[in-house]
């Protein structure tokens, strides 16, 4: 089991914070602008900030950057797209997390400007758990998709942390969402990361 710990993490203008996150989805909640992305940004080691953050008992500070964000899986909000076609973002023509959101197989045959908002986050999932990070990082994963896309990511995300025992930090809005997966919930208000006591 991996565990995700932090340690007097902190960015920009949120207070440190401590954590350690085991096998269970962890909500992220607060207002738009609060800083949540920014918090998952940062555990990524993808902008400056102070503290450190732990895997098991390695240190963010002594892992190379690009061996720690294989690690640390990020899903930003906006997923980058820099190739034309959609197959040149994956590794492996046989991603086994696409057919289980709903994409067809040819979809790698695609081109990145004819798909829609929801089958790029879609697309960007698949190509994020492919990668089998330890721990995932995921930023609203859900917020551009129909309901039915929603049931699947999430019943992906259970079951890719449930078999890889892998910790899960979630930033969403989605107040049935998170009633429906939350195991615990920290919320940002005025620069401070507080337990939600439920």
């Amino acid at each position: 089991m991996t565990i995700l710990r932090l340690h007097e993490l902190q960015v920009f203008t949120l207070k440190p914070f401590n954590i350690e996150v085991n096998n269970e989805i962890v909500f992220l909640t607060g207002a738009s602008g609060a800083g949540k992305s920014l918090f998952l940004r940062a555990i990524a080691d993808l902008i400056i900030h102070n503290g450190e953050a732990y895997l098991d008992e390695k240190k963010c500070s002594d892992i190379n950057p690009v061996q720690w964000r294989k690690w640390v899986g990020f899903l930003p909000a906006e997923s980058a797209w820099w190739g034309d076609k959609v197959g040149d973002h994956f590794s492996d023509n046989n991603n086994p997390y696409i057919p289980l959101l709903n994409l067809p197989a040819d979809c790698l045959q695609w081109d990145v400007a004819r798909c829609s908002t929801g089958e790029k986050q879609r697309l960007a999932i698949a190509r994020l758990l492919a990668q089998q990070p330890k721990v995932l990082l995921l930023d609203e994963p859900t917020a551009s998709l129909d309901p039915d896309s929603v049931k699947l990511v999430e019943s992906l995300v259970i079951d890719y942390a449930n078999k890889f025992n892998a910790p899960v930090l979630w930033v969403s809005h989605d107040a049935l969402q998170i009633k429906r997966l939350c195991q615990r919930e920290f919320k940002i208000k005025e620069n401070e990361i507080i337990e939600v006591m439920t």
